[in-house]
């Protein structure tokens, strides 16, 4: 048996070594996250069972729900709130009428034909969707920050702050957050290489997956200017039109949806009126939602604050090479918030699309003593915040 042991172990070093770097690192960061979430949520839920006058009364449809998408916990518990409008979204019909207009459709329409491969089991595509995201989120993340930083170990750091990040668990759930960052991360990692054809296609699915997503091109064309040395002045511009036309499909992306809103439901702003009616969300200036959620009840407020870090983050780390990836954390943080204070439920959830915090972190964490307590202090912070989403104060998170 040792010898068996033994043989087997140095069978797995010699693959092991066969993968070409950074995959070895990248997979053993999402396999470690993936098995202590795994064991910690397990964990937490059996201590939670038998709580006297839990769960409340409004959480107690979204727990039924969960059993009923799996009886395996360690897969229902990623399913809560938005989650399971998703996958609702993934099983509608095709045919007849069409109410549900309030999220972009790429996350559930991906996992119909995914679905259709795993028997028709949609739940289970929608995590496997999330999770081969996540997965390569993290591959264009260390190559987008191996660019950016000029380090290897920096870049090692930005995929480990990336899945510290306060609510990175989310990333595993049935929700856009992985989808939509993979997409982001793809598209600067390919404009860093010029490759601006790619970027229009990757662009599209993004733009579609998440509305934020059309505002993206703005600091992708920040990248484009960059490049050029910021040159104006008409030949300047007629020469930004013939590379990054391609940048016009973000915007396509989004019409697209507003084509099938108009296809469907005979409207072309149903989405807009669809989240008016069910979360009162109304465009409006977002720093009055910022200042007026601080001074609100205390968890409002809490969340808000880690909005506020958010920001402070960015910009103290900012660069002026790095201005494009300031516009869009900005653009990740301001825009939630013109939802309006309709947004405060979900702000935490919102704010994992801001990448580049992870990248300012990485920098700053030169000094192995900087790294190990921001480690630290990440993993403490996201370790209580999975508490509270795996209990019954979920809607803190979304």
């Amino acid at each position: 048996m040792a010898a068996w042991l033994a043989g087997t172990a140095q069978a797995g070093v010699r693959l092991a070594r066969r993968v070409p770097a950074p995959w070895p690192y990248l997979i053993g960061l999402f396999l470690g996250a993936k098995l202590l979430l795994t064991l910690v949520g397990l964990l937490v839920l059996h201590a939670w069972d038998g709580i006297p006058g839990a769960p409340p009364a409004d959480e107690t449809l979204m727990w039924t729900q969960q059993r009923e998408v799996s009886g395996h916990r360690w897969i229902s518990f990623w399913f809560a709130w938005d989650a399971l409008l998703y996958l609702r979204l993934s099983e509608l019909p095709l045919t007849g009428p069409w109410r549900d207009f309030g999220f972009p459709l790429l996350y559930p329409f991906l996992a119909r034909p995914v679905g259709a491969l795993l028997g028709g089991d949609n739940a289970l595509a929608l995590l496997l969707i999330s999770n081969v995201a996540f997965l390569l989120a993290l591959w264009y993340g260390y190559r987008l920050a191996e660019l950016l930083l000029g380090d290897p170990d920096a870049a090692r750091r930005f995929t480990r702050y990336l899945v510290l990040l306060p609510t990175a668990f989310l990333f595993q759930a049935a929700l856009t957050e992985s989808l939509f960052v993979c997409l982001a991360l793809a598209a600067f990692y390919h404009a860093e290489r010029r490759q601006w054809l790619l970027v229009g296609v990757l662009g599209y699915f993004l733009a579609m997956s998440r509305s934020v997503g059309l505002v993206v091109a703005l600091p992708l064309a920040l990248v484009l200017l960059r490049q050029h040395d910021w040159r104006l002045g008409p030949r300047a511009l007629l020469g930004y039109l013939r590379i990054g036309w391609p940048l016009l499909l973000l915007p396509a992306g989004w019409f697209t949806f507003m084509a099938f809103c108009r296809w469907r439901g005979g409207d072309w702003f149903a989405y807009q009126h669809a989240q008016q009616v069910g979360w009162g969300i109304t465009v409006q200036n977002p720093v009055p939602v910022l200042l007026g959620g601080l001074a609100g009840e205390a968890r409002d407020a809490a969340r808000v604050w880690f909005a506020v870090a958010v920001l402070a983050v960015l910009v103290a780390g900012f660069r002026r090479r790095e201005v494009a990836y300031l516009v869009y954390g900005l653009l990740m943080v301001f825009v939630p918030l013109s939802m309006g204070p309709a947004v405060y439920k979900s702000l935490l959830r919102y704010l994992l699309a801001a990448f580049p915090v992870a990248l300012v972190l990485a920098r700053w964490a030169r000094r192995a003593t900087v790294d190990v307590w921001l480690t630290a202090t990440l993993a403490l912070v996201q370790g209580a915040l999975f508490v509270l989403w795996l209990s019954y104060w979920t809607h803190m998170i979304i």
